[in-house]
């Protein structure tokens, strides 16, 4: 069991809160449920998407969640927070649009594609890296086959897994320019199309186009949600050693 530390880790959930939105209610429970099941203390503070434009939003949390309900009202708030947490080794998570908003960052700011767009934001776009999927995944239900090796399949223990999305967005063109930068495309449905990236050499760097919120009836977090809680508290605690303990 992983020990408690005295302080709570403190994460930022990035996201534009709405009681309309079924992952943004479920995420107290989930938050109470790892810390009386998993001894995993998480003190949590949400920032808006327009909020965490701001240069140090984010700076100082042990982990960044930038949750589901896109459109934000934000793209550059979404943007900078996750830019923030993967240049500064933030343990950190996207799910569904925080998936989508992962690679336009990645793209915008290691690929130097300025100009690709999420079409959910900007339809007219001539260039776009998220694109309306061909079939809707709202309410669907479906496999993902994970790399052998990666953090995604350490994380959920297993080769694949039926996980569960609420998204009628997902990636298009310019893959292999993110993948050729160093993103690590690491799990896909049963068409092969992506569904998890991560960032190899980050202390923990992972978002999904499924929902892990949407996990079971949302009283016991998902395998994706402890990982990266114990990521958070691993930072914090290392934020707490002295330099040269």
């Amino acid at each position: 069991m992983t020990t408690q530390t005295q302080t709570p880790a403190r994460i930022a959930l990035v996201g534009d809160r709405s009681p309309n939105v079924t992952a943004h209610r479920r995420l107290p429970r989930l938050l109470e449920a790892l810390a009386d099941d998993d001894r995993l203390v998480l003190d949590a503070y949400w920032i808006g998407t327009d909020d965490a434009e701001e240069p140090d939003a984010v700076r100082g949390f042990d982990a960044v969640w930038v949750v589901p309900g896109s459109p934000y009202r934000s793209e550059a708030g979404a943007l900078a927070a996750i830019r923030t947490a993967r240049e500064e080794g933030i343990p950190f998570l996207g799910t569904c649009g925080g998936f989508q908003h992962t690679l336009l960052e990645f793209a915008h700011h290691v690929c130097g594609l300025t100009d690709v767009a999420h079409a959910e934001n900007d339809p007219d776009a001539e260039d776009r890296l998220i694109e309306p999927l061909a079939c809707s995944l709202v309410g669907h239900e479906g496999t993902v086959t994970l790399a052998p090796g990666s953090l995604a399949e350490s994380v959920l223990g297993a080769d694949r897994s039926i996980e569960r999305y609420h998204c009628s967005y997902g990636p298009g063109r310019h893959l292999d320019t993110l993948r050729a930068h160093g993103l690590r495309f690491t799990g896909a449905d049963e068409n092969g199309e992506v569904r998890v990236v991560e960032l190899p050499g980050h202390p923990f760097f992972l978002a999904t186009l499924f929902q892990p919120e949407l996990f079971g009836d949302g009283s016991r977090p998902h395998p994706v949600v402890r990982a990266l809680a114990r990521a958070a508290v691993r930072h914090a605690e290392l934020a707490g050693v002295p330099a040269g303990a």
